[in-house]
């Protein structure tokens, strides 16, 4: 993590142009027209640092359980709806005073939409992380602005009950001696405040969610004994039990099998069907991504494609796979 600079404004800076709907947002990022397909026998090769689960020849197919999206363009402004909004955010990681400094987002332009289930994909090192942590209030120092829920992002999480977040399973400590249950409850930390006790109705919802996770039977066991999908299902009950209004989750299917991204799948489905959340996925693996989310961004330091409102359609994953790789191939020679 860089050493944080002084904390801009997030207040607005006059309004930003902004990009055309559904479109290359800052530019193509393919080597083909926009609108236009690659020339048979030029598909492009898979790129280093994403996973692809299918072909490189075809996209992966939509799981059964996704519908529609009735939000609008991921590129505009919609000031009664929008959950979370970057306009032109960028940024650049400074290891000292005296190092050079490296670009890592640049023009970052998105609006989230309240219920909004986006997958936002992108290789190692695109500034996946680094977003999410701006929406997080964990990094300062960048330019344009950035509200969740009306608010800055230090100002939505201080409160406790509108973000909720899951760490990649690497940044977690699995053998601290913990519970399950313990560590559903450490996310009421947020709503209560620290050293304070929570309430009869807190513990009551906290041991509500490890139900609702599947992990009823293995409430009072070490988080440390458990599967990395039963691990990953803890840390979405631990972020979802001060009952906030969005979930974001940073890599969440690292070290988890195929059958389990299946489960995961169905199961964020589910969360955000029943919880009214807006979901926000950042993943280096497209079909995780295609499989839990019904729509996509595509990010290298800028986002470089936004699909359609109508869905996730294998048209839409596959225009979303060739524009994908095309940046990163050329990008990483």
């Amino acid at each position: 993590m860089p050493s944080e600079p002084a904390q801009p404004s997030d207040a607005n800076q006059g309004t930003p142009q902004q990009p055309a709907a559904n479109a290359h947002a800052h530019g193509s990022c393919c080597n083909h027209a926009p609108g236009s397909a690659p020339a048979p026998g030029n598909a492009p090769a898979k790129p280093v640092g994403v996973t692809v689960s299918a072909s490189t020849n075809s996209a992966p197919h939509a799981c059964d359980h996704h519908h529609a999206c009735d939000h609008g363009s991921l590129a505009q402004h919609h000031p009664r709806t929008d959950a979370i909004c970057l306009d032109n955010v960028s940024y650049r990681y400074r290891e000292n005073k005296s190092a050079k400094s490296t670009l890592v987002l640049r023009d970052v332009t998105l609006h989230i939409e309240q219920g909004c289930n986006l997958g936002i994909i992108g290789p190692n090192g695109a500034g996946k992380t680094t977003l999410l942590k701006i929406m997080l209030g964990l990094i300062q120092g960048y330019t344009g602005t950035v509200s969740i829920n009306g608010l800055s992002p230090k100002e939505a999480c201080r409160k406790g009950n509108i973000v909720g977040y899951v760490p990649q399973r690497m940044d977690v400590e699995w053998r601290f001696p913990v519970t399950v249950t313990q560590v559903v409850q450490m996310g009421l930390v947020g709503k209560t405040r620290l050293f304070r006790w929570y309430t009869a109705e807190d513990r009551a919802y906290a041991l509500e969610m490890v139900k609702r996770v599947g992990l009823w039977d293995q409430r009072d066991r070490p988080i440390g004994a458990l599967s990395g999908g039963q691990q990953q299902r803890a840390f979405i009950a631990r972020a979802l039990v001060a009952k906030p209004a969005i979930l974001l989750m940073d890599e969440p299917l690292v070290g988890v099998d195929e059958a389990g991204q299946r489960q995961f799948a169905k199961f964020i489905h589910e969360l955000h069907e029943s919880l009214k959340l807006t979901v926000v996925i950042v993943s280096h693996d497209l079909q995780a991504v295609a499989a839990g989310c019904n729509r996509v961004a595509c990010l290298r330091q800028t986002i470089h494609f936004h699909d359609s409102p109508q869905g996730l359609t294998p048209q839409v994953l596959n225009e979303v796979f060739q524009h994908e790789i095309a940046p990163i191939v050329s990008g990483l020679d």
